[in-house]
């Protein structure tokens, strides 16, 4: 089993900056991605950033150069730099992984529990 823990959200001013962490524990097996997402109306969910098994990086088209995903070097902690910030950000932010696991077929789709990001005026 894959768990993931958001942290990091809060209150911020236009133009101010944030950085969410989402630790990943348990066995991740062969990753497709590990991303950001936002919720957006309907109960949707828009990724922000994704960061593919093959090192590929997807950013949203909203991001517009001011976000950054990373990976620690252990694999354990994905982050998303945010810069720029502005109230149309606002969202929650969810982590989620996406990947198969080494020991049985299948694949796995898990989401962190989201952080808040409230950008003010």
């Amino acid at each position: 089993q894959v768990q993931l823990v958001e942290s990091g959200g809060g209150l911020v001013n236009a133009g101010g900056s944030l950085r969410l962490s989402c630790v990943v524990s348990g066995n991740i097996g062969s990753l497709y991605s590990m991303g950001w997402y936002r919720q957006v109306p309907g109960n949707q969910r828009d990724v922000v950033a994704q960061i593919f098994g093959s090192g590929r990086i997807d950013y949203g088209d909203f991001v517009k150069g001011r976000f950054t995903i990373a990976r620690d070097s252990d694999g354990n902690t994905l982050y998303l730099h945010m810069t720029g910030l502005e109230p149309e950000y606002t969202s929650v932010y969810f982590c989620n992984i996406k990947g198969q696991p080494r020991s049985r077929g299948g694949k796995y789709d898990e989401w962190g529990q989201g952080t808040q990001v409230t950008v003010s005026y």
